[in-house]
């Protein structure tokens, strides 16, 4: 049975989203196949937003600038699954043994095979009349391993950190349960897949 979900998401501490900057898309799941698609929307210019690069690789650390996160987890483990998707196309998936306990890399994949899609260029009149905006794309679709494949349902958190260029980030989820922004947090988990 396939199940999909529309989300928007939010950023931490702020009681009237931004006007400019809007962060949606699409997950959804059939079986052992996963997707998830992001579009983040209006003055991107603002934000510190990687090249494409020419060898997307596995790397850490992706989470400290601008990155599209995914949190998978079976529903009653305390064991959960991080995505970090890096605009320039490099990741990392982590497994967890309980929150924020036991990081390391998940074998279960060697490569993530992610698309971007940057915005069409505005015209030259209509970039003279106002701010440019547009929307970036980003796009995954994965097989899950048996284990989560397997299952029933899944528990997903989708979230985001954008990078400012001055250097400061923003930090955006479906919901933030917390005083702080963590998207560890279980009860951050609110997409049943």
């Amino acid at each position: 049975m396939s199940r999909e979900h529309a989300f928007a998401l939010v950023p931490f501490g702020v009681a009237e989203p931004d006007a400019g900057l809007r962060l949606s898309g699409r997950i959804g799941r059939d079986g052992e196949r996963l997707w998830v698609s992001y579009g983040l929307a209006g003055p991107l210019q603002r934000l510190a937003i990687p090249p494409l690069s020419t060898a997307p690789r596995r790397r850490d650390e992706l989470w400290q600038a601008t990155c599209m996160e995914l949190f998978l987890a079976l529903p009653n483990q305390e064991a959960y699954r991080e995505f970090n998707l890096s605009p320039s196309g490099d990741w990392n998936v982590y497994q967890l043994d309980g929150y924020r306990e036991g990081l390391r890399p998940d074998p279960a994949w060697s490569a993530l095979p992610l698309r971007r899609r940057d915005p069409e260029p505005a015209s030259a009149a209509a970039a003279a009349e106002s701010e440019p905006t547009g929307t970036l794309e980003l796009h995954l679709t994965t097989t899950l391993p048996p284990e989560l494949a397997a299952a029933a349902e899944l528990e997903a958190a989708v979230t985001a950190v954008l990078q400012e260029g001055d250097g400061s980030c923003s930090y955006w989820a479906l919901r933030h349960p917390g005083e702080q922004a963590d998207f560890h947090r279980r009860d951050g988990f609110a997409l049943r897949l």
